[in-house]
């Protein structure tokens, strides 16, 4: 059981870094790093309910 919520909490994790990684590829040299901050703390919301995204893309209720 352990393995099995372990599995589930380092998916989860990835699909943040996923959802984070074109807001901080795209800043990650050109921004000063309060900026960088604020940017993945503005997208962070977003990126924490990937799940929730997903399954409505795949139902199709965009």
């Amino acid at each position: 059981m352990r393995t099995l919520l372990a599995l589930a909490v380092i998916i989860y994790l990835v699909g943040v870094g996923m959802a984070l990684s074109p807001t901080i590829r795209s800043q990650w040299t050109s921004a000063p790093a309060p900026e960088l901050v604020a940017s993945v703390t503005q997208e962070l919301p977003g990126a924490l309910a990937w799940p929730a995204r997903s399954v409505r893309a795949i139902d199709g209720q965009n």
